[in-house]
C-alpha cells in the first residue's frame, strides 16, 4: 500500500504529505511496492556532528527481562527473591551473571552493565513506548521511535534502508514502536523471520510471472495514477513518487542489496553460534546490515513476561539469548564493527523481587538491567546499582529519555533539535534526559 495525498493546503506532516483526503492504491505494480513509500525518505540527511557511531542495534526484549535471573543477582537473599539459579563469575572480577549465561559471562569485558533502569511504569504498552522514543505519552505511541527519527534525520545513504526492524516491530496487542507523526517514509522495514526455511526478504525477490491480463490491469491503473499526479501542482509525494519506485526497482535487481540478507554467506559454523532460531538469526542479519551501512536496526525478541512459571520458559529462553547476544558482540568485536556501532540490549522493564504465587514475577518498572556496548562505550563496567532485593534503583538511575539522548548523541544527532507536528508545529525530539556520561568515563 501506499498513501497519495491530493490536499495540498498548509496542514501536512513533517514528510510533506496531506493529514486528508488520502488516497490508498494497493498493488500499482509487479515490483517490491510496499518499498517505495519507505523509500521517500528525507532527501537531504543531516551532517553527523561529533559522531561516536555510525549505526545502532537494538535489542529489545518485549515484556521485560527478569533482571534477578540475568545480570542483577541476588543470591544472598531469601529463595523467593534470589530464583533457582546460581551465579557465575563473568570476565569482569566481581561481576557475576546467571549460569545460563555463558557465553555473556566471556563478553561482560567488551560492554557496560547499567543495573539501573528506571521510570516506574508497569503497563507494557505505555513503557514500549517510552523506552523506544524517550517521551512519556499514552499507550498508543504519541511520539516516534529512535529509529524512526533516525531515518527521518538520515534517509537513503544508499541501496537500503536506514531503519530495519527484525522480524518486525514489537507488539503485544497492536504494534509499537512506529513513526507515529512522522508518517510512512520513517517507519521501519519489516526483514521477516532470518531463521525461516528458504528465507527471502519481502519485496526484495521478484514476483512470479503474472499473467498478461492482470499486468494490464496494474498498468491501466499505475497510468491514471499517474495522470493524476500531472494535475496536482505542488504535491512532493506524487511528484517524486517515480523517483521513489525507481529505487525500489534498483533494490529489488540489486545483488548488493540481496547479498546484504543473504545468510546462506555465513558459515554454517558462525550461523550455529548464534543459534539456529529467530534471535540468533536476527543477530547475525543485524550485523550484516550495519555492516553495509543500515544506520538503524531493532531485534525484536519477545516472550518475557513470565507472570508464571517463569523458570520453566527461561530453561529455555536465556540459552537462545545468551547464544544470539553474545556471540553478536564477540563476532562484531573481532570484525572490528563495535568501534563505531552501538549495541543496546533492554526491554520495558525489569520483574519484581519477590516471586508470586504461581512461580512468576510480575511487571516492575522501578529496576532493570541494560547493556550497552561499542561506539566508545567503556568496556567491563557497571552503571548504577539497586537494593538488597533488587527493588529499587540505589545509585545513578537511568530514565527512558537518558538513553534515547544517548542514542541520538552517539549518531551525532542533536536530542534537542526540531521535528514537526501534524499541524506544522516545531517539537524537540527530546524534551529531557542528559547524556549517560557514565557509559564513557
Amino acid at each position: 500500500m501506499i498513501d497519495l495525498a491530493l490536499d495540498t493546503q498548509q496542514h501536512r506532516l513533517c514528510n510533506g504529505w496531506s493529514r486528508r483526503d488520502l488516497l490508498r492504491v494497493g498493488a500499482l505494480a509487479p515490483l517490491g511496492l510496499a518499498l517505495p513509500s519507505l523509500l521517500a525518505a528525507e532527501k537531504n540527511p543531516a551532517p553527523a556532528r561529533n559522531a561516536r557511531a555510525k549505526s545502532v542495534i537494538l535489542v529489545y526484549l518485549g515484556g521485560g527481562l527478569s533482571h534477578h535471573d540475568s545480570f542483577d543477582m541476588k543470591p544472598e537473599t531469601a529463595s523467593d527473591v534470589r530464583g533457582k539459579y546460581a551465579p557465575i563469575r563473568s570476565s569482569v572480577p566481581g561481576l557475576d551473571v546467571c549460569e545460563l549465561l555463558p557465553k555473556m559471562a566471556k563478553v561482560m569485558n567488551k560492554l557496560t552493565l547499567v543495573r539501573s533502569q528506571f521510570h516506574g511504569n508497569d503497563h507494557h504498552e505505555t513503557a514500549t513506548n517510552w523506552v523506544m522514543s524517550g517521551r512519556s505519552g499514552s499507550a498508543f505511541g504519541d511520539y516516534p521511535a529512535i529509529g524512526a527519527v533516525v531515518a527521518h534525520r538520515f534517509g537513503f545513504a544508499g541501496l537500503l534502508p536506514p531503519y530495519v526492524s527484525v522480524p518486525r516491530n514489537p507488539s503485544f496487542t497492536w504494534e509499537l514502536g512506529r513513526s507515529a507523526f512522522l508518517g510512512g517514509r520513517c517507519e521501519s522495514f519489516k526483514a521477516g523471520d532470518p531463521n525461516e526455511a528458504g528465507y527471502k526478504v519481502r519485496d526484495l525477490a521478484i514476483p512470479a510471472p503474472m499473467k498478461l491480463d492482470n499486468l494490464q490491469r496494474r498498468q491501466s491503473l499505475r497510468d491514471a495514477i499517474d495522470g493524476l499526479a500531472r494535475r496536482v501542482e505542488g504535491n512532493d509525494q506524487l511528484a517524486t513518487y517515480d523517483e521513489f519506485q525507481q529505487r525500489a526497482s534498483s533494490i529489488v535487481l540489486s545483488t548488493e542489496a540481496q547479498a546484504a540478507f543473504d545468510l546462506e554467506k555465513e558459515t554454517a559454523a558462525l550461523r550455529d553460534g548464534f543459534g539456529r532460531s529467530t534471535f540468533g538469526q536476527s543477530c547475525l542479519l543485524a550485523r550484516r546490515l550495519v555492516e553495509r551501512g543500515v544506520r538503524f536496526v531493532t531485534i525484536n525478541y519477545g516472550g518475557w513476561d513470565h507472570h508464571a512459571k517463569i523458570f520453566q520458559s527461561l530453561d529455555k529462553k536465556l540459552p537462545d539469548f545468551d547464544n544470539g547476544l553474545g556471540t553478536l558482540i564477540a563476532d562484531m568485536d573481532e570484525r572490528g564493527l563495535l568501534k563505531d556501532t552501538l549495541v543496546l540490549c533492554m526491554g520495558e522493564f525489569g520483574r519484581t523481587a519477590r516471586i508470586n504465587k504461581d512461580a512468576g514475577r510480575d511487571h516492575w518498572g522501578r529496576a532493570g538491567s541494560m547493556i550497552f556496548a561499542g561506539a566508545g562505550v567503556a568496556r567491563g563496567k557497571v552503571v548504577g546499582a539497586t537494593d538488597k532485593e533488587g527493588s529499587e534503583v540505589t545509585a545513578d538511575p537511568v530514565r527512558p529519555a537518558d538513553v534515547a539522548h544517548t542514542v541520538y548523541e552517539s549518531l551525532g544527532i542533536d536530542p534537542r533539535g526540531e521535528i514537526h507536528t501534524p499541524d506544522g508545529r516545531p517539537m524537540a525530539i527530546l524534551d529531557e534526559g542528559a547524556l549517560i556520561k557514565q557509559l564513557y568515563t
